[in-house]
C-alpha cells in the first residue's frame, strides 16, 4: 500500500506529465488555425491522444482515485477536440482550394 507521501508524489509526477503535454497545446491549435490546410496533420494521431486522455480520465474514476490530476486530462482534453475540430475547418478550405483551381 502506498504511503500519503508517495501518493503525493505520484499525482505531482502525472500531474506534471499532463501540463508538459498541455503546454504544447496552445501552440499546436494556433499554428493549426493559422495555417489553413491539414497539410503536416494526423487526424489519426489527434484521436489517439484524445482517446489516451479519455481513457486516463476513466482509470481514475474507475479507480476511485478522482483528485484534482482530472482537471489536467480535462483540460488537455478540450484542446486537442479543439485541435480536432480546427482539422475538420481546415479539411473543407482544403476541398475549397481544390475546386477554385
Amino acid at each position: 500500500m502506498l504511503l500519503v507521501r508517495e501518493v503525493l508524489m505520484v499525482q505531482l509526477l502525472e500531474t506534471a506529465m499532463l501540463i508538459s503535454f498541455g503546454i504544447s497545446w496552445p501552440v499546436n491549435i494556433h499554428k493549426s488555425y493559422k495555417a489553413r490546410t491539414t497539410r503536416g496533420k494526423s487526424l489519426l494521431f489527434l484521436c489517439f491522444i484524445l482517446f489516451g486522455y479519455l481513457c486516463g480520465i476513466t482509470a481514475k474514476f474507475v479507480s476511485g482515485a478522482v483528485n484534482y490530476v482530472v482537471v489536467f486530462y480535462i483540460i488537455n482534453s478540450i484542446m486537442v477536440s479543439i485541435d480536432i475540430a480546427i482539422y475538420f475547418r481546415n479539411l473543407v478550405l482544403d476541398r475549397l482550394a481544390l475546386t477554385n483551381k
